[in-house]
């Protein structure tokens, strides 16, 4: 199997991309989807038989939950037993948008999907493609990273491509992901909010739309997993990934020495403290603004692996709420 790309730039183009998917999902297919967080390989919510296809696609153990997208506050609703007030502020305040909101599952809800579990993790995109594929197949879509399993997260159509592209037979092409990471989790079942996963939504502003104390985020050690993202290991590239301080090049140069990483084979990603001294011939820079950061890190690391990179060093990031998300990522890429 190979497959197909189809682009969805122009607003034929478009319509058509989306009958196309939505003829295979409804077909019990699996599609890989442009989201506005990364790439999502999406299936049948409600069909255990199609979710299973997901995590045969990416090698996803089977105590990983998945995320269930919807195109409204309605279809939302029907995905849960209990809708609890919490979500509704918190929906309202954050969607459509990278926001995971998990709840009491409904019984159509399968348990492949939730690991076994009670609870759903539920999710309305802001992407146009997403909205209008979820509307034409007229049930949620589960749909995790399309990636193979604790690699990488795509954020473009090519990513996809070369992870998975003998293994699902169509790929939609809508540009790259704006957001650039996986969405915010946060558990609303209980009387306040609890982060199971940091996003670029950060805790501030959950709190200041939920109008409460702040979350826990510790996820209760027995019971299914409530949330994807929480794997010690996970969004890792094939090269190995460190994250240093560095004051200028020489101490770079010496701590790359300590690690005993060949500068040549060796990825920096700086956003302040850039070397500049060319004794390191790979290095990449992203501007120092954390939602810039977060749209082009999948992006240069897929771009360090291609180049053959040994190594990838990611300069540490600054400690603020707007940054967490990236430094979750990039903790569990290090792992």
């Amino acid at each position: 199997m190979s497959a197909e790309i189809i682009p969805t730039h122009t607003p034929a183009l478009l319509a058509a991309a989306v009958e196309r998917a939505a003829r295979l999902l409804r077909a019990g297919q699996v599609v890989a989807v442009p989201t506005e967080t990364v790439y999502g390989l999406a299936a049948n919510a409600l069909d255990p038989v199609a979710v299973a296809r997901i995590y045969e696609v990416k090698g996803r153990p089977a105590h990983n939950p998945v995320i269930v997208h919807v195109a409204s506050p309605a279809m939302a609703r029907e995905c849960a037993a209990h809708w609890p007030n919490l979500a509704e502020r918190l929906a309202s305040a954050f969607w459509p948008g990278p926001l995971t909101l998990v709840v009491p599952k409904a019984p159509n809800i399968p348990g492949i999907l939730t690991a076994g579990g009670d609870t759903v993790g539920v999710r309305w995109p802001q992407h146009p493609f997403m909205q209008a594929v979820i509307r034409a197949c007229g049930f949620p879509l589960a749909a995790p990273s399309a990636n193979l399993a604790n690699r990488l997260s795509p954020t473009n159509a090519l990513h996809v491509q070369r992870q998975l592209g003998d293994r699902i037979p169509l790929i939609v092409d809508g540009g790259d992901s704006n957001v650039g990471i996986e969405s915010t989790v946060v558990d609303v079942t209980g009387a306040a909010p609890r982060l199971l996963r940091p996003g670029m939504i950060h805790e501030p502003a959950i709190l200041a739309a939920a109008g409460a104390e702040p979350p826990s985020t510790s996820e209760t050690p027995s019971g299914p997993l409530r949330s994807p993202g929480q794997l010690a290991k996970h969004y890792a590239p094939r090269a190995r990934l460190v994250v240093l301080a560095w004051r200028d090049e020489a101490e770079l140069l010496r701590e790359l020495a300590r690690l005993g990483a060949r500068p040549e084979k060796t990825c920096v990603i700086a956003h302040s403290r850039i070397p500049l001294g060319g004794l390191l011939p790979n290095v990449h820079v992203i501007p120092d603004d954390a939602e810039a950061f977060a749209r082009g890190l999948y992006g240069e690391l897929h771009g360090c692996d291609e180049q053959g990179s040994e190594w990838i060093v990611v300069e540490q990031l600054p400690d603020a709420p707007e940054w967490s998300g990236i430094a979750d990522r990039l903790r569990r890429a290090a792992a």
